[in-house]
C-alpha cells in the first residue's frame, strides 16, 4: 500500500512539472520547481527523467527547458481518437479556406470549453493553435452553445460567477438565461466582443445520434471581417449548416416524434 501510494505520489509531481510549461514558456528549473511545489533538486531530477522519455527538452545554450516531442505524438493520437475531431476536422478546415476566418470546434470538459479543432483563414491569422486550449464557456459562441445542454439550475451550479472579461461580457445569470433562449430559437449564438476586443464570432452546437449537444462549431475572427454587430443572417447560416453536416456524420438523424396515433 506504501509503495502504491509512493508511485501516485511520484506520478502527480511529474504531473505537476508538465504543468508548468502550461503557458508557454521555456523554464528554468528553478522556475518549474516553484511552479510545482517542489525542491529544486527533485524538480531537476525529474526534468532529467522526463527529458530522456522526450517528454521535455532542454536547449543546451541556455539550459531551458520546454514540452518535448513526445507529448505531440501522445496529443496527436488523443485528438485523433476523438469522435468529433474526426467528423468536423475536414469540414472545419474547407470553412476556414472558404471564408478567409477562423474556424473552431469545442466541446466541454468541466466549466471550460476545450478546442478540438483551430483553423486560421487569410482574414483570421494567428500565430498559435487554440487545439488543446480552454476558454470560458459564458463569454464565447461556442460555450453559449454548449451552455444549451444544461439547465438553468445546472449553469448556475457549473459556473456559479460569470468572470467579466470585458465591458461586455455577460455576468448576470438571469440575463445569460435570456441570450441563452434566443441561441435555441434561432439555432445559432454570436459573441461580439465579450472575450476579447475587438474579436467576435458565430456558432452553431452539433449533436450526437441520441440529440444530445456534444460540441460546437464557430466562425471567429477581427470584428471588422465579421461585422456581425449587425447581424449577419448569411454567416449563420452557414455555421448552421456547416455544424448540422457534422451532427449528420455522428450519427445524428433529426428530432424524434412520437408515432401517431392509429384510428
Amino acid at each position: 500500500m506504501a509503495s502504491e501510494q509512493s508511485t501516485n505520489q511520484s506520478v502527480e509531481k511529474a504531473a505537476s512539472v508538465l504543468a508548468a510549461f502550461l503557458d508557454g514558456r521555456a523554464l528554468r528549473v528553478s522556475d518549474v520547481a516553484k511552479y510545482a511545489g517542489l525542491g529544486q533538486s527533485t524538480a531537476s531530477r525529474l526534468l532529467a527523467t522526463l527529458e530522456s522519455l522526450e517528454y521535455v527538452e532542454r536547449d543546451p545554450a541556455s539550459n531551458l527547458y520546454r514540452l518535448g516531442p513526445a507529448l505531440l505524438t501522445l496529443a496527436g493520437v488523443a485528438i485523433n481518437q476523438h469522435p468529433v475531431h474526426r467528423e468536423a476536422r475536414q469540414a472545419a478546415q474547407l470553412l476556414a479556406g472558404t471564408l478567409g476566418l477562423g474556424v473552431n470546434v469545442a466541446v466541454r470538459h468541466g466549466s471550460s470549453l476545450f478546442y478540438l479543432c483551430n483553423f486560421e483563414g487569410r482574414l483570421a491569422p494567428k500565430s498559435f493553435t487554440l487545439m488543446g486550449q480552454r476558454n470560458p464557456l459564458h463569454a464565447t459562441g461556442i460555450g453559449k452553445c454548449l451552455l444549451l445542454a444544461l439547465t438553468p439550475a445546472q449553469r448556475r451550479e457549473l459556473v456559479p460567477d460569470l468572470h467579466r472579461y470585458t465591458p461586455r461580457t455577460i455576468c448576470d445569470h438571469d440575463e445569460l438565461d435570456t441570450a441563452l433562449d434566443l441561441v435555441a430559437l434561432r439555432g445559432y449564438a454570436t459573441e461580439v466582443e465579450e472575450l476579447a476586443l475587438g474579436r467576435s464570432c458565430v456558432a452553431a452546437p452539433v449533436l450526437d445520434q441520441s440529440g444530445e449537444i456534444v460540441a460546437a462549431l464557430s466562425i471567429s475572427g477581427p470584428l471588422s471581417a465579421l461585422g456581425l454587430a449587425d447581424g449577419d443572417p448569411e454567416l449563420a447560416s452557414t455555421v448552421i449548416e456547416v455544424a448540422d453536416s457534422i451532427s449528420v456524420g455522428l450519427g445524428y438523424l433529426g428530432p424524434r416524434h412520437a408515432p401517431a396515433e392509429r384510428h
